[in-house]
């Protein structure tokens, strides 16, 4: 009995609608899209095409180039029906998987130097995100997408990457701001920032914007 599909399956489901892929080309492709939204279905990119396969939504057959062969997986009819079945479904909320904001939450069990290396990495690794996917997209204005006639549905998309890492580099800057009048993580409680920060929850203000200047 094929096991049941799962929003990797429809990931890649949603590769193989734009044209046939080898297992290895799709995680090519998935490295330029899928990983910015959906990391998981980069883990299951030689399984899930299988399992599509015994679902009957999508056919996988070999290709011989001179001594070397390939499987190549394609989209059925009864796989675009499934995926336009799923586009109309409601989505999952969204998730944010970040190691940097549990040392965070935990950080009276360690120091403020820690807590400190561990956003830097989380800015760095934002920043090099950041960069990655701006090559990607400035790329498009010379000519350089792959499938032309998607660039609205790709640029589109990187908007909402290159927001959320730049924003994750200003929060940064904004914590460390808030750490360096921190003599130590433990035990200090409601703090004057803190405060402030809490003020500024209540009054529905991003901590990000500059503060109220009374006239």
């Amino acid at each position: 009995m094929p096991s049941r599909l799962t929003i990797s399956s429809f990931s890649i489901l949603g590769l193989l609608a734009i044209q046939p892929w080898t297992a290895y080309e799709l995680t090519k492709q998935a490295e330029r899209s899928l990983r910015f939204a959906w990391p998981k279905s980069e883990r299951l990119l030689y399984s899930e095409p299988k399992k599509l396969v015994e679902h009957g939504l999508a056919t996988a057959h070999r290709e011989v180039s001179g001594q070397r062969s390939r499987r190549v997986y394609t989209i059925t009819d009864d796989g675009r029906t499934a995926l336009t079945a799923w586009m109309a479904t409601s989505p999952q909320p969204p998730v944010l998987e970040a190691e940097a904001l549990l040392r965070l939450l935990f950080a009276e069990n360690g120091s403020t130097d820690d807590l400190i290396a561990a956003l830097d990495t989380m800015a760095d690794d934002a920043a090099e995100l950041y960069d990655q996917v701006m090559t990607i997209n400035t790329s498009y204005l010379d000519g350089h997408h792959p499938f032309p006639q998607r660039t609205h549905l790709s640029v589109l998309f990187a908007t909402f990457q290159l927001e959320l890492f730049d924003l994750i580099v200003k929060w940064v800057e904004f914590a460390k701001t808030e750490i360096s009048t921190w003599s130590t993580t433990e035990g200090l409680g409601l703090t004057d920032g803190t405060e402030a920060i809490l003020n500024s929850i209540k009054e529905r203000r991003s901590v990000l914007d500059p503060p109220n200047k009374n006239p």
